[in-house]
């Protein structure tokens, strides 16, 4: 709509301006609203340029026949290495726990005296880990924990403490380490720097 041509109607300034602003906000109205068909034409255009290819893609049935087949060959084998990997980090899992409740030292030592490939195939796992853990206990007291008097010492019954090397003092507990600077704090400083 133009201007002149209200004008010539007879209309005041004010009347033209007012019509002219309605005018203008229904034009840019249909503006954005081409805007969005046109954005949704280049986008339907694009998927339908994707589906053409998608379809020229199938139209060798006996290729596409064998990717469906080597892609289900690459599933069942991927889903397949999973499995074993869950299976292995559960019977590891269960392996260490049942190391670690029968006292053993260090869990790689123990393992490498057990057979790991007979335990993974074991219908009962845990009975039979349990029995192979209790004969290398057996046969390596070492690797366990032991009821050796070395590992039950007794603490000093109070005063003084005297001849405490420092590789002594390393080996000493939070606790052990709490009741010398209570009983001797100036050999605790010294031990200690």
């Amino acid at each position: 709509m133009k201007r002149k041509f209200l004008e010539d109607m007879g209309l005041t300034k004010e009347q033209v301006d007012s019509i002219m602003t309605v005018n203008g906000e229904d034009v840019e109205s249909a503006k954005s609203d081409l805007e969005q068909v046109k954005t949704e034409l280049d986008q339907t255009k694009i998927q339908l340029q994707e589906a053409n290819q998608t379809i020229d893609g199938f139209k060798d049935y006996d290729q596409v026949k064998s990717q469906v087949k080597e892609y289900r060959t690459k599933y069942e084998q991927s889903k397949a290495d999973y499995e074993n990997q869950i299976a292995d980090m559960k019977f590891s899992a269960t392996l260490e726990s049942a190391i670690a409740a029968a006292g053993g030292r260090n869990a790689k030592a123990v393992q490498a005296l057990l057979d790991l490939k007979s335990l993974k195939e074991s219908k009962n796992q845990g009975a039979d880990i349990a029995a192979a853990i209790e004969a290398c206990k057996t046969d390596n007291d070492y690797l366990f924990g032991s009821t050796e008097p070395i590992n039950n010492p007794v603490g000093p019954t109070g005063g003084k403490v005297t001849g405490l090397t420092k590789e002594q003092f390393q080996k000493m507990g939070y606790k052990e380490r709490l009741e010398l600077k209570q009983r001797d704090p100036s050999k605790y400083e010294e031990m200690k720097g």
